[in-house]
Formats: structure tokens, sequence, C-alpha cells
């Protein structure tokens, strides 16, 4: 069954009843060989935020700060030595996704589950997220209240120091926004993706202070769920 059209209720910005609220952005090129994610979930008074680069043959760029104080602009995360932002642009249309930080680079992904230690690599983020689509709701939300999903493009480049830049022109695109009214963060799961059927390609793993896991692979559709073990 194909999922509801848009709720006249749905915003871009905060619901002013979410005590947890989730926004995350993801990008690959066609033939998979990159893949790029960035997400922050508000819970009450700090954010988690996290954020990779995987390309074929190359260590994984991981960022996560789960202690990041929400600002009055809840859009901009500040961190030690880590500055992010999603910034919407148009509502229901365009997003800015920038950060400049340093990325743990991993040559082993499982890694990011455990204490990620990598090489701290300079990095920086300034993408431009595009619908092509209209939203539509995100099915299985375990506990959550509400949530919707929407297809797009980026545009944009990304930098790693000592590498040649990345440049996305109109590459295939996705976003998710999702939150509760309770305060508990275990009431959002992680995204809930399809499964993967074959997983030897790029992977971005994260682990989440609520020992949830976030296991993504790509393939030229987009991001899926590494199956469990």
């Amino acid at each position: 069954m194909a999922n509801p059209g848009p709720d006249p209720t749905w915003t871009d910005r905060r619901h002013p009843d979410a005590r947890v609220e989730e926004w995350v952005f993801a990008a690959w090129t066609p033939e998979a060989s990159v893949g790029v994610i960035s997400g922050h979930r508000i819970i009450g008074s700090v954010a988690w935020y996290w954020a990779a680069l995987g390309r074929v043959g190359r260590p994984l760029l991981h960022i996560t700060d789960f202690e990041v104080p929400v600002r009055a602009d809840p859009f901009i995360m500040k961190g030690e030595a880590m500055w992010a932002e999603h910034f919407c642009d148009a509502p229901m249309e365009q997003w800015t996704i920038g950060n400049e930080t340093y990325a743990a680079s991993l040559d082993d992904p499982t890694e990011a589950l455990g204490r990620a230690y990598g090489d701290p690599t300079p990095i920086a983020f300034d993408l431009e997220w595009y619908a092509t689509s209209g939203p539509s709701r995100v099915d299985d939300l375990a506990g959550a209240d509400d949530g919707y999903q929407q297809v797009g493009v980026v545009h944009g480049a990304i930098e790693v120091l000592g590498e040649e830049t990345i440049e996305f022109a109109e590459v295939p695109a996705h976003r998710w926004h999702r939150w509760s009214p309770v305060s508990d963060p275990l009431l959002l799961d992680p995204l809930a993706l399809p499964v993967a059927r074959a997983h030897t390609g790029v992977r971005a793993p994260f682990r989440f202070p609520d020992a949830t896991v976030l296991d993504l692979v790509l393939d030229p559709s987009g991001w899926h769920r590494r199956p469990s073990s």
C-alpha cells in the first residue's frame, strides 16, 4: 500500500510538542562508489550529531558528537573542534548541509561500532539538498509519533585534507524527519531502511548512546541496513 499523502501539520521546523526530534540527510553516486550521510537528533537540551563519508577502496570517514548543547538555533551544532549545520532554505524544498570538523579515518568500518579510534582527518561538507517529490509518511516508526521522508538530489562538494575535492552534481538523495512527544530517546529507533541483499560495498555503521545501531551499506538505490549477524 502506498504511503498516505502529506499531512498539513508537517513542518520542517521543530514541532512544539516534540521532546525527541531527528533530521537525517543522505546522498550517493549512482554507481554506489561514494555515499554521505548527515544527521542530528535533539533530546531536550542535548543533540546527537553524526555523519560519514564512505568510498569504495578508501577508509570510512566517521564523525560523531553525542553531547552537543542545543543552541537557540537548533540547526547549528557546535561541539569540540566541530561545527555543523542543517539549514532549511525553503520548507519541503531545499536544505543546506554543512560541516567543518575532524573525522576519524577507519580502515575497518566495524571499528565505528566500538571506540571509533582513527586518524583525525580534516573534512568539510558544503552540500545543497533539493526535493524532487513531495514528502511521504515514514513507515515502521517504532514508538515515534510521526515522521516523513522525501526523495531529492544533492549538489555540492566535500573536501578532505590532502585529497581531491569530491564534487556532487545532482546525485540521488533522500531525507527523513521524525519526532516523538516523549523525552526517552529510545522511542526513536534507527531509521527503518530496507535490508541490503548484498553488503560488500561502502559501509557506514553508527552506535548511538542508547546502544542502538544503524549499520548502513550502499547500493545504487541508496543506503540500506546491513543484515544482523
